[in-house]
């Protein structure tokens, strides 16, 4: 038996949760372990603190959040966030015939935990489980972009000047960066102490669209980034 079963039960009930293909009530938990409720509740607790379980409101349920990704293969399946964003990725793949992604901040890179073609869509590198360098993208920089200029700097060494034009307008772009002949609008997916999650991004062919239907896109991502933070956050603290 060890000598802090605090850590050995956090690590028990992340075991389990990496086992399992769909989130899982807190009396399933219970059960499996056989933890006491309070410290089951304890635990949860301050794990969805610090990003390593996510609660999903609607089934009042537990499944691994998004610290818990490079600890665990079976994130990119069960994770509520990537889960829930599947649809309406694939929406946005259609709408413009390129590719959507859903990403994450790793220090200073980006992880995709998803991605999502349209049927014409061009191959890209930007597969699940690549990292990029942040600012080369745009989906790092509409995260960076709402995060606080000290974790910034602590990432960066600067707090670059695009980024505070990226907070104020509520979206990021890159051209031919990653790609030849492509470009990528991305808005950041906040939780709700309206801080970054993650990001949901569109890549297409450069120059393929007209202003009016640009804006359709922008707008569109906002509305489903809003709407995937109200489905696994609770609310969508978005202005």
């Amino acid at each position: 038996m060890s000598h802090v079963p605090a850590a050995a039960n956090t690590l028990r009930i992340l075991t389990l949760l990496s086992t399992l293909d769909t989130p899982v009530s807190a009396a399933r938990i219970q059960q499996e372990l056989g933890l006491p409720r309070s410290t089951t509740y304890h635990l949860l607790t301050v794990m969805i603190e610090y990003g390593y379980v996510m609660y999903v409101p609607e089934r009042r349920a537990f499944g691994l959040g998004i610290a818990a990704y490079s600890m665990s293969g079976a994130y990119a399946t069960q994770q509520p966030l990537v889960r829930a964003a599947a649809r309406p990725a694939k929406h946005l793949a259609d709408m413009v015939t390129g590719t959507c992604h859903v990403s994450r901040i790793v220090g200073d890179e980006v992880l995709y935990m998803l991605e999502v073609p349209s049927a014409n869509a061009p191959r890209l590198i930007t597969g699940e489980g690549v990292r990029l360098p942040a600012m080369k993208t745009a989906s790092g920089k509409a995260m960076l972009a709402f995060m606080d200029d000290t974790r910034i700097s602590a990432v960066l060494g600067h707090v670059p000047a695009e980024l505070r034009e990226v907070c104020e307008r509520g979206y990021a772009e890159e051209i031919e960066v990653v790609a030849p002949g492509q470009e990528t609008v991305a808005v950041p997916i906040l939780n709700h102490l309206h801080k970054p999650a993650a990001a949901l991004a569109v890549t297409f062919a450069k120059g393929s669209l007209t202003k009016d239907v640009r804006e359709t896109l922008v707008e569109d991502l906002q509305i489903r980034a809003a709407g995937l933070e109200k489905r696994v956050f609770g609310q969508s603290t978005r202005r």
